[in-house]
């Protein structure tokens, strides 16, 4: 995981050929005015989708994972509470390959405050849940880009 300020983003380049193309989007690229949907970067390589959603109370949220995407996620207006699970546990519940998403638990957590000007990147198999209440707030324009992930280990 990764979390740190927008402006931060380029520190991070290097990492994988994917995440490259998409720190450099977000560097030349004002997200407030996307449209909300999906937009192409590099096919299915890269891509970001714009939505707005209402934030839950984490009791009301599971953790997520993805095998084959990396998420790069950051709040456009408003601001979501932004969980990292460690220790991550499978529930038994089928991964869906199609939609590379799968629900677990986590015997641990971080928390991270987002709010514009701030992102995260998860990693492939990382347990994270978005979109939790950050106090009362409730309503969140964000952004996930999308990252096949590249990363030979």
């Amino acid at each position: 995981m990764i979390f740190d300020e927008i402006r931060n983003i380029g520190q991070y380049q290097g990492i994988s050929k994917n995440l490259d193309t998409a720190i450099a989007f977000l560097q030349k690229t004002d997200v407030t005015t996307l449209p909300v949907g999906k937009t192409e970067i590099d096919g299915d390589n890269v891509f970001i989708t714009v939505m707005e959603v209402v934030t839950k109370d984490k009791e009301e949220l599971r953790f997520e994972y993805h095998k084959e995407y990396m998420d790069i996620q950051m709040d456009i207006e408003g601001t979501e509470t932004f969980y990292i699970g460690l220790g991550k546990k499978e529930t038994g519940e089928p991964f869906n390959v199609e939609t590379d998403f799968g629900l677990c638990d986590a015997e641990q957590s971080v928390e991270c405050v987002m709010g514009a000007g701030k992102f995260v990147v998860c990693m492939p198999e990382e347990a994270h849940m978005p979109s939790a209440s950050f106090g009362e707030e409730r309503n969140v324009k964000k952004a996930v880009v999308k990252v096949k992930n590249d990363i030979k280990c």
